[in-house]
């Protein structure tokens, strides 16, 4: 079992993006870039390579910052891990949670401006991002609630549509969070909600955590740090949130009231339908001095690794429970980081890797396909699954089809059998599965399925190699 990570000092946005910075990982925009579109197509064209600080955006004096999680390494690093033990740590800090330490409210750095008065419209830089976005969004909003039964909170990321200067639309999953406001609604009380911009990478991460409902996220954030995370109480509502946060919008999520949200560009990189949704009633805004405002750009490395992560965890531990020999599992960046999984495993019995199959996806409606692989195959490298399939599978033995099961309802594939007709809401999302046995047999003849390789091809040839052209080898191309 891995230790939970250790800092001297808990992980701030600011210290992290320092980090970046001293080493030459964050880039600074011109100033003035426009917050419709332009913002969003420069942190996309950085991705995967710097996170992008912008400032003045759109003539706003607040800052935006972008892509500061878009690799797995620099993940691992914030969780002062090696990047082979990132699911195995993250697990850990998953089912040890660290309760939370409270600060007094108003004493937070979170809250030493308050605004009374709002308008999201002027006083937040909120970008819009793709070209058929129905408007600007905040896209890194930690929506954090408790439940109205018992006071435990949840925390979760969802997409937010600016609408006016004090309403804005949401979408709410049928998950935790909207247990929650039906149990709100159910009272006949709006549900107060707190939405949180510009939180460390660890607080981020945590808030995508796959566990139990009634499990407060920001104690597995406390996890990730190794200490207690600070939170304060809003100052309209009970809710905690990070104290060390940059922004907070307190507010309440409307009982009736219902706006129009989307099109939005989602993660598998196709549009949302417009439809009507709920409404967050905004009742004041908080943040720090000189705060530094956060998106995330839809369908990039950030967007996609936020939520590939906890899954692969989860997904992990649920495997090795029933099957010892699973060693590792990816969601590819291909597949979104949620629909394509492969999974690499020590093979005991034949037919054990279709068995690995069925609980992939039993462990998370969203995977869609999952090639299950030998331990010689490096699961993160999609040229060698790829090679495993073309040499290890025949679709007439090693495939496994499920029809009509449920997955993502944004997989825009489910809907082409309704064609422009709409899909009632119970057979939204309904999806075939597809598994690949890319195992060898157990035993097989001679070397037919050993893999080759060159006895010293791991060694770094640097020792071996002049530096530059040597004055032997330039005599040889001599005229």
């Amino acid at each position: 079992m891995i230790d939970a990570p250790r800092s001297t000092k808990p992980l701030t946005l600011r210290s992290w993006l320092k980090r970046l910075a001293d080493t030459d990982r964050l880039a600074v925009a011109r100033p003035g870039v426009n917050l419709k579109h332009q913002l969003a197509a420069i942190a996309k064209r950085m991705d995967g390579s710097k996170a992008v600080l912008f400032p003045t955006p759109g003539g706003h004096a607040m800052p935006v910052v972008s892509g500061f999680m878009c690799r797995r390494d620099w993940i691992a690093e914030a969780m002062q891990v090696n990047e082979s033990e990132l699911l195995q740590a993250y697990r850990h800090a998953a089912d040890n949670p660290l309760p939370w330490e409270e600060v007094a409210p108003g004493t937070a750095p979170c809250q030493a401006v308050v605004h009374k008065e709002v308008d999201l419209r002027t006083l937040l830089p909120v970008p819009t991002h793709s070209e058929h976005d129905s408007g600007p969004y905040i896209t890194a909003g930690l929506v954090i609630a408790r439940n109205p039964a018992n006071g435990l909170q949840n925390v979760t990321i969802i997409r937010i549509q600016v609408n006016a200067k004090d309403r804005m639309a949401v979408l709410i999953l049928p998950r935790h969070l909207y247990t929650f406001y039906q149990a709100s609604v159910k009272l006949g009380q709006p549900l107060p909600v707190a939405i949180v911009i510009g939180v460390d990478p660890l607080t981020l991460l945590a808030s995508q955590a796959i566990v139990p409902i009634d499990h407060d996220e920001l104690e597995i954030a406390g996890a990730l740090h190794g200490t207690p995370l600070r939170v304060t109480k809003c100052l309209t509502n009970d809710v905690r949130v990070p104290a060390d946060a940059e922004i907070v919008i307190e507010g309440h999520i409307l009982l009736e009231d219902r706006e129009m949200e989307g099109p939005f560009g989602e993660f598998p990189k196709y549009y949302s339908t417009a439809e009507k949704r709920e409404v967050v009633q905004v009742d004041m805004i908080t943040h720090r001095k000189d705060p530094i405002y956060h998106t995330i750009v839809p369908a990039e490395m950030e967007h996609l690794l936020l939520g590939g992560i906890p899954r692969e965890a989860t997904l992990l531990a649920h495997l090795q429970r029933s099957f010892p020999g699973v060693r590792d599992v990816h969601l590819s960046k291909g597949g979104t980081c949620r629909y394509h999984l492969y999974v690499k495993m020590k093979k005991m019995r034949e037919g054990e890797a279709k068995n690995v199959i069925l609980g992939a996806f039993a462990g998370h409606y969203d995977v869609k396909h999952v090639v299950v692989v030998d331990e010689d195959v490096d699961v993160h490298d999609p040229e060698q699954v790829e090679w495993a399939v073309a040499t290890r599978f025949q679709a007439d033995r090693d495939l496994v089809v499920i029809s009509g099961a449920q997955g993502s309802i944004l997989d825009p594939s489910t809907t082409v059998a309704w064609g422009n007709a709409e899909i009632p809401a119970h057979l939204q999302g309904i999806s075939a599965k597809m598994g690949l046995d890319a195992t060898r047999p157990l035993q097989y003849h001679s070397h037919v399925f050993t893999k080759v390789r060159i006895p010293g091809e791991e060694t770094d040839p640097a020792a071996m190699l002049e530096q530059g052209v040597s004055p032997k080898a330039s005599d040889l191309f001599r005229e």
